[in-house]
């Protein structure tokens, strides 16, 4: 690697940056030297993305300079940014949901003249992905795609473009430890190559494996920046909130004897066979497996989102059946989606209307109470810590945290008595996490039961009073507080353990 007193790659000097008359960035000014891999860490609302996009080309600053090797960088959009060889990776993805992998891959860069060489991109396609490790037909439509495999398409299309600077926003959020391994075996050889990385992420644990140098940003401002190797994870997470941060996870609390929700033999074609599980009142129980295993695919297909059969359901006792998310969310049980904006939120409507989408009876009598919505909200947003300079703000003005916090708002607002949580905390930094977390502890206080599904096993480790591990479809591994380990947990989760007794439900429902 170059050393950082070399002539910078990159160069922010004074750089900020005003939403009408809010500034989010504040006279930033720091460096990246050529071919780093440097993180860029910070709470959700930090800044980060904003002035990553302003690197990309997608914003302009208000005020200050971004400088390319020494030289003054002025873009008028992000394909002058690319044509720079800048290329970032967005945190949200954006892609073209109705056009094929390869024709994403290629979207501004087709192959061929008049006539586009479809097979020209395919075989491009094949290659961009093989970097990653990934076998996936090109051909494929990518709203077919699963978030993960949406992930690596974003991944694999920045390859393809020959970036001499590759912005990483979140980059794994998505991906299971293996992909994530793939991704920075290829981090590695990129910066071998003299790629210069900005890698913004808040799984402090790969900053640490993969970063060269992390510079820290709080409230639009610059803190510093100091070598990854100098600085602990905890170090890095009281740098980032500005204060030393208590202890993550709150002391779990314990299950009491009530059943609140009983699943028996459940199957959704083509993702789960023989599913079983209770849940009971108080309850935090976490679902483990690697991406594919068929978590998310279970859910849907329970909430009647996904065909399925199912043996037995009951709801604190009752039979139920559900035809849909309004049929359980009347039986007080609800989910939240691990596709924040595309299924969680209306991203483009207020904080109000996203709020009380779910409970609109209660404030229509029959005309809209829009006083009783607007104090409902200032409820939510003072009990689920939802920051916003003001509230008369579309979803999409809020930060990833905080869009999080009002979808947990929103599904709350039923008073559910089961609460099913997919993933939630991807893309969140590590002050809102630890308000997640302390929000699903204080849920299973109140005689909640909470289903958390998550690819983190720390968070799943440190929050559950049991985990269930699902592989190929199935649950094969039923672990109490006292056998709960990552070791544990990916036995299982990888198949090489399954528990004799659920080996012999599953056969019993298939």
């Amino acid at each position: 690697m170059t050393a950082p007193e070399a002539v910078p790659a990159v160069a922010f000097q004074g750089i900020s940056k005003t939403f009408g008359p809010v500034e989010v960035l504040h006279d930033v000014t720091f460096s990246v030297a050529p071919g780093e891999v440097h993180a860029l860490l910070g709470e959700n609302g930090a800044g980060k993305s904003t002035l990553m996009k302003i690197l990309g080309g997608y914003l302009a600053p208000t005020r200050g300079e971004v400088r390319l090797s020494g030289q003054p960088a002025h873009f008028r959009d992000s394909r002058d940014a690319e044509a720079r060889g800048i290329v970032l990776i967005h945190q949200e993805f954006n892609l073209a949901e109705d056009l094929t992998v390869a024709q994403n891959i290629f979207l501004g860069h087709e192959r061929g003249g008049l006539l586009l060489n479809d097979a020209a991109m395919g075989r491009g396609a094949r290659e961009a992905l093989a970097r990653l490790g990934v076998t996936l037909d090109p051909r494929l439509r990518v709203r077919d795609l699963t978030v993960p495999q949406k992930q690596l398409v974003e991944i694999a299309r920045a390859l393809s473009r020959q970036a001499r600077v590759l912005i990483l926003d979140e980059p794994t959020a998505t991906l299971t430890l293996q992909e994530t391994e793939r991704l920075f075996r290829l981090m590695r050889h990129l910066r071998e190559e003299g790629v210069t990385m900005l890698y913004i992420s808040h799984k402090l644990d790969e900053v640490k494996a993969i970063a060269d140098r992390v510079t820290v940003l709080r409230d639009g401002r610059y803190v510093t920046t100091a070598p990854a190797g100098d600085l602990t994870q905890q170090q890095m997470a009281n740098l980032m909130v500005g204060r030393e941060l208590e202890a993550m996870f709150p002391p779990r609390g314990q299950a009491g004897p009530e059943e609140l929700l009983r699943v028996e033999g459940l199957d959704v074609p083509g993702w789960a066979q023989g599913v079983s599980f209770t849940l009971r009142r108080g309850e935090v129980l976490g679902f483990a497996g690697l991406v594919g295993a068929g978590r998310t695919e279970t859910f849907e297909g329970l909430l009647g989102l996904r065909p399925h059969r199912i043996a037995r359901l009951e709801v604190r006792g009752r039979a139920a059946r559900f035809r849909g998310p309004g049929d359980a969310a009347r039986a007080g049980v609800v989910y939240l989606s691990e596709d924040r904006k595309g299924k969680g939120l209306h991203v483009n409507l207020h904080l109000r209307p996203n709020l009380t989408l779910m409970t609109l009876g209660r404030y229509a009598h029959p005309l809209l109470d829009v006083q009783a919505e607007r104090a409902a909200l200032r409820r939510a947003a003072q009990d689920y810590g939802i920051r916003a300079g003001r509230l008369d703000v579309p979803a999409s003005a809020l930060s990833g945290g905080n869009q999080q916090k009002l979808a947990l708002a929103k599904i709350l607002e039923v008073n559910p008595d089961v609460i099913i949580l997919d993933e939630p905390t991807r893309g969140v930094d590590v002050g809102a996490k630890r308000e997640i977390y302390h929000l699903i502890q204080q849920l299973a206080a109140q005689g909640k039961g909470v289903i958390v599904i998550s690819s983190e096993l720390p968070e799943l480790l440190g929050l559950c009073q049991r985990l269930l591990v699902m592989h190929g479809g199935r649950v094969v591994g039923e672990l109490g507080e006292g056998r709960m380990s990552e070791h544990e947990v990916i036995q299982y989760a990888t198949g090489l353990k399954v528990d004799d007794h659920l080996r012999r439900d599953a056969h019993v429902h298939t």
